[in-house]
């Protein structure tokens, strides 16, 4: 359910999908083509903690980090006007789930199995949740975590498609006109 309060226009937008799906690159591209403040919410906490994402999840915890995510989530899904990159598991808490839903206009970037499976390799360094997993457990999660990003407001499948295919896609579905 959006707010009603602010014009569709006007609300932020979030994107949410499975890590490695492509949400900062998609997001940098649809804040320059809607002149749109672009935030990424994992380089929003680096920045704060100076220091990466899976050296915040060894020195502090993933306890602590999802604590502060939830915090920076909700203040910026609380502004009009952004584009917003949520991290893949950050959909994962509630209270952000409500928060977007309610405020923003959530797309999920979908992928299949198929596809996302082929990034494994690339993304493994720079994910903490990655790191000693098998194959049959980042499978597990992925599933798992899909079922939660069902919950949005549109659906924009990539299999097949470039970063900037999918951000003409979003572009496309939030100029269409309302009935």
């Amino acid at each position: 359910m959006t707010n009603n309060k602010t014009p569709i226009g006007e609300k932020s937008i979030v994107l949410i999908g499975f890590m490695g799906v492509g949400k900062t690159t998609v997001g940098q591209l649809l804040a320059d083509k809607l002149n749109r403040s672009f935030i990424d919410i994992d380089e929003e906490i680096e920045r704060e903690y100076q220091m990466p994402t899976t050296e915040i999840f060894k020195t502090i915890g993933e306890k602590k980090f999802r604590e502060k995510e939830k915090e920076t989530v909700i203040c910026f899904a609380n502004q009009r006007g952004k584009i917003i990159s949520l991290g893949g598991g950050a959909f994962m808490q509630k209270e952000i789930r409500d928060a977007c839903l309610q405020n923003c206009i959530v797309f999920h970037l979908d992928i299949s199995w198929e596809y996302w499976k082929d990034r494994f390799g690339t993304l493994i360094e720079s994910r903490p949740l990655l790191q000693n997993k098998t194959m049959e457990e980042v499978e597990a999660l992925f599933h798992e975590r899909k079922k939660t990003y069902a919950d949005h407001h549109s659906n924009v499948m990539t299999d097949g498609f470039t970063e900037e295919e999918v951000a003409k896609q979003i572009i496309n579905l939030i100029e269409l006109p309302e009935n």
